[in-house]
């Protein structure tokens, strides 16, 4: 192995929401989780409310930027679409005063 490319390995207490808590190895020093072994309606065969209720408002709350963003673009292209052409080089020559 090559020495100083490897990250420090720790001997790690991961951290359940329910309390449960597992010692494993990694390479950060805390590990938290909403959901553990322990306490998975997969593994238990209970159900558990899970608060998604606030990812699904961020993820809305994301969603809402991008279809503001997206209106304003299109009105911006809409104004520069229906704004009147530039006149002619040679009509706008004409008209403008020489310079003295």
């Amino acid at each position: 192995m090559k020495p100083k490319i490897h990250p420090d390995y720790f001997e790690v207490t991961v951290k359940c929401a329910c309390g449960h808590e597992t010692t494993v190895g990694a390479a950060s020093k805390n590990i938290q989780v909403e959901i553990c072994s322990n306490c998975h309606p997969f593994y238990t065969g209970k159900q558990k409310l899970v608060d998604t209720a606030g990812r699904i408002d961020k993820f809305n709350r994301k969603f809402q930027k991008g279809i503001e963003l997206k209106k304003k673009q299109s009105a911006a292209k809409a104004r520069k679409q229906n704004a009147p052409a530039p006149e002619s080089p040679q009509e706008v020559s004409q008209e403008a005063p020489a310079p003295q």
